[in-house]
């Protein structure tokens, strides 16, 4: 019964909130899907919706084809940053004929794109250090980006072209855990205990309101009866649409060679308490985390690795750039190298520099283009790896996957890789957060490895005797980048983004950060493709 007056007084709040005045009040279709989202997420509410007859849609990206070079000038291309974006531009246009030149200010190739192996730097201001794992070929973290998602098309398209090797990630585990303070006295729990209880609970509610006819848009009996039946497989109701705990959370004891005991349902309260349900437990359902993602064989530097062979172009690295300046011909560029300024000119510009570096840099673009720079904030993202001297997570049925904490380490990823392996790299934290991120940025590296190895402690009360070596990166103190996604308020990318995704005489910006999909490779190749076309047709109708 208490459980049951928990659920009446939730329902009864969500309802307020969303405008329905009294109990007896009619839900609309669209309230209905609205309390469904809040605490199923998109997955139940796409299937809710499915139900009804609702259907989405899907859309590809198309590859851009460039055509040959046209006779005498107008071929040379500068690239500024030689990250993913600009690795593909020049992969395009040297098909085409054109000769590209890279100035790259750090000593490195593939920007953001950053796997960490044995021996390698992390290039962070003031603080150089070394990456300390062994050198075993599966002991390495991305510390850039990490998952390929299936519909990333372009993505998939120069890794099959291109014969970089994929395997599969694990971005949804259900034996992964959920860990809050403020829940079970601070207890980790199985992740699927808790989606396999709030699925029940939610379900439970909904097979009320159904019961009572209570929606605006009256049901036909049969489509009552459907839906019924619907929520109650959905949260595994029994036959009067009740919630009793489920075998999906797992058994308690029992399920081989005995009859498999299943565990009581956790507390409706103490779910509720865990801030899971507001964003982890609807994570897999994102964009671009739905299952099945992938990575590259052996680290995703192979991604960017993988156009280099087929690459003519002149790299010059350490070279960070001072001016830009368009001229009635082209773009001139002075770039600092081995102490000296130098200036290169091009008939285009291709420059993937990182929107708030760019502030920095000296230019005679217009003044709508410049305000859209000015205008652009660096994302803040944190990522600590740790070598562990076992695979501890194995021995707790977790392969791949997440855990969740409301600890400021915010996300722990156990990788998909190196199964059985003795040792592995283990992310102990993938932080988004600007207040997490700029918390541990204040933080010296050896104190950001203490204070996560505490942190985690809380789902793995053993972690830290297994940790041998760690590493963080934390991108807004990373040289060369001071940030990682770029992003502007919704107000300022209305007025400035279809204007940096055009030229700025013969200058173009390019890079995942001139694209809706900021800090995805996909959204450096829309970019790159996007440009390119526009480029094409230019080039051609001169």
């Amino acid at each position: 019964m208490q459980r049951r007056q928990y659920l009446k007084t939730w329902l009864r709040e969500e309802r307020l909130q969303a405008g329905i005045k009294d109990m007896s009040d009619q839900l609309s279709r669209r309230q209905l899907l609205e309390l469904v989202g809040k605490a199923g997420g998109s997955a139940a509410v796409y299937q809710v919706a499915l139900a009804l007859g609702m259907m989405p849609g899907r859309a590809a990206a198309e590859r851009v084809s460039v055509a040959k070079a046209p006779a005498g000038a107008g071929k040379n291309i500068l690239l500024l940053g030689a990250g993913l974006a600009n690795l593909c531009i020049a992969y395009e246009l040297e098909k085409a004929g054109y000769q590209c030149t890279f100035v790259e200010s750090s000593e490195r190739i593939g920007g953001r794109s950053l796997t960490l192996r044995a021996g390698d730097t992390v290039d962070e201001i003031g603080q150089p250090r070394k990456v300390m794992f062994d050198n075993e070929s599966h002991l390495y973290f991305n510390a850039g980006p990490a998952r390929i998602p299936a519909h990333h098309h372009l993505l998939h398209g120069y890794c099959r072209e291109l014969g970089v090797e994929l395997e599969w990630f694990v971005n949804d585990n259900r034996y992964a855990l959920t860990q809050d303070d403020a829940s079970l006295d601070g207890k980790p729990v199985m992740i699927r205990e808790y989606m396999a209880d709030a699925r029940g609970f939610m379900s439970e509610l909904l097979a009320k309101a159904i019961n009572k006819n209570i929606f605006s848009e009256e049901f036909s009996k049969e489509d009552s009866e459907r839906l019924f039946e619907f929520v109650r497989r959905y949260g595994d109701l029994d036959e009067k649409g009740f919630y009793k705990g489920t075998a999906r959370a797992g058994y308690a004891s029992g399920g081989m060679i005995e009859p498999g005991v299943k565990k009581g349902p956790l507390d409706f309260s103490e779910l509720l308490k865990n801030n899971f349900w507001k964003s982890g437990m609807h994570f897999p359902d994102g964009e671009s985390q739905s299952a099945p993602l992938m990575q590259a064989v052996g680290g995703n530097d192979h991604v960017f690795k993988a156009f280099l062979p087929h690459l003519k172009s002149t790299f010059i690295l350490n070279a960070p750039v001072i001016s830009i300046t368009n001229t009635p011909a082209g773009v001139d560029v002075v770039y600092s190298h081995e102490g000296k300024h130098k200036k290169i000119s091009a008939d285009y510009c291709f420059n993937s520099i990182p929107l708030p570096l760019m502030t920095g840099v000296d230019n005679n673009f217009s003044g709508k283009y410049r305000e859209g720079i000015a205008k652009a904030r660096r994302g803040k993202l944190t990522k600590i790896a740790f070598q562990t001297s076992e695979r501890f997570w194995e021995k707790e049925d977790i392969y791949g996957g997440i855990s969740w904490t409301n600890q400021p380490v915010q996300q722990i990823w156990y990788p998909s890789h190196g199964v059985y392996k003795q040792k592995g790299v283990m992310l102990a934290s993938y932080t988004w957060s600007r207040t997490n991120s700029e918390a541990f940025g204040r933080m010296s590296p050896e104190q950001r490895l203490e204070d996560a190895k505490q942190q985690v402690s809380k789902v793995h009360a053993d972690f830290p005797k297994y940790v041998e070596n760690g590493v963080s990166v934390v991108w807004h103190r990373m040289n060369h980048h001071l940030g990682c996604t770029t992003s502007w308020s919704a107000e300022d990318k209305e007025k400035y983004f279809k204007t940096m995704q055009m030229p700025d005489g013969r200058h173009y910006m390019v890079g995942d950060q001139i694209s809706y999909h900021s800090g995805w490779q996909e959204g450096a190749f829309s970019s790159a493709h996007f440009a390119l076309a526009h480029f094409n047709e230019r080039v051609h109708k001169a």
